[in-house]
């Protein structure tokens, strides 16, 4: 499906994955009708319209608002196509000490999503998730999951509404704002890298490899599914050698609401997940409709109690790949 003389709006559009997304779109599809870049910071705003300047790219609005303001939402989604929603507060500590901000912004701003969506006549809508709305054990992760739920559900009662509802759900993006590697880059000066915890292992992925996911949810989506990449794990004591390889480490343990693993799907899932090849797909329960149209596509069901955790993953990131990839992207 080709994105030109489409309208499509980014929420949370100034973050890593919305500035990428935005510089992929504008090459991939340069005809396109409008792009609606949705967020609250005028600061974040200003200076991505430098990197785009709207003299150059017609197409771009940069749009202040709130997802959690729902009469704002009605109003950029007017005359809207698609909507990749990438807004979200996401740091895992702040989650625990502010659990009703997470909570306004991460669950009921879905929900003026969905219901700005379906006001508003959107077509297709696809919410970004994270390794942390499965099996959550911090708040952040569990506002993720009922953002997730909400999203899966939005098909349930669009009643004659032609749209589709769908999330694409992936671990760490190397080198997006507030993650380990530019922690560790601005830390390797001193001398020494603060670790967690020395078994601690996190899934990998890059911010184009992200986009390519989101857009292949834009363009194959049936509505309701949870669209996993299957990307490879790196082990935090490799990652921290990759970064700054005299630096010494020092254990200071796990911050409240961390895992030392990261799971993207579970093994209750397994019963709803399917294999596409280079991603898996967890189908939303009881709709068999979409079950055999991904097995008519080639998709194969997995196992029964299979589960996707980035300490048992099959493929693995050296030193060498780490410090290659951080050399690329960072």
């Amino acid at each position: 499906m080709s994105l030109n003389n489409k309208r499509i709006l980014i929420t949370g559009g100034t973050g890593s994955l919305g500035k990428k997304l935005t510089e992929i779109l504008l090459k991939q599809y340069p005809d396109i009708s409008r792009l609606v870049i949705f967020s609250r910071d005028e600061l974040k705003q200003f200076e991505m319209d430098q990197e785009f300047p709207t003299s150059k790219y017609p197409c771009i609005r940069y749009f202040l608002g709130d997802i959690r303001d729902a009469a704002r939402l009605r109003r950029a989604f007017e005359g809207i196509d698609i909507v990749i929603h990438a807004a979200a507060l996401k740091q895992v500590p702040a989650a625990e000490y502010n659990p009703f901000e997470f909570i306004k912004t991460n669950v009921l701003g879905a929900q003026n999503i969905i219901d700005a969506c379906l006001d508003c006549g959107v077509k297709t809508v696809v919410a970004l998730s994270t390794d942390k709305a499965a099996a959550p054990i911090n708040l952040y992760g569990a506002t993720k999951l009922c953002s997730d739920k909400l999203f899966v559900a939005a098909n349930n009662i669009k009643g004659k509404h032609d749209v589709r509802f769908s999330v694409v759900r992936y671990g760490n993006v190397m080198g997006s704002r507030g993650s380990v590697i530019p922690y560790f880059l601005k830390k390797k000066d001193e001398g020494v890298l603060p670790i967690t915890d020395p078994q601690m292992t996190r899934f990998n992925i890059s911010l184009e490899e992200g986009v390519d996911m989101v857009l292949f949810a834009v363009e194959n989506a049936v509505g309701g599914e949870i669209f996993v990449p299957k990307i490879p794990s790196y082990r935090i004591m490799d990652l921290a050698k990759a970064v700054a390889p005299k630096a010494l480490t020092k254990i200071v343990g796990i911050r409240p609401g961390e895992k030392v693993h990261e799971e993207m799907i579970t093994s209750s899932d397994s019963l709803n997940t399917i294999d596409l090849g280079r991603y898996f797909a967890i189908l939303p329960q009881a709709n068999s409709k979409v079950q055999s149209y991904y097995e008519s596509k080639g998709g194969k069901m997995v196992d029964p109690g299979f589960c996707y955790n980035s300490g048992t993953n099959d493929e693995w990131l050296s030193v060498e790949q780490l410090s290659s990839l951080i050399f690329k992207n960072i």
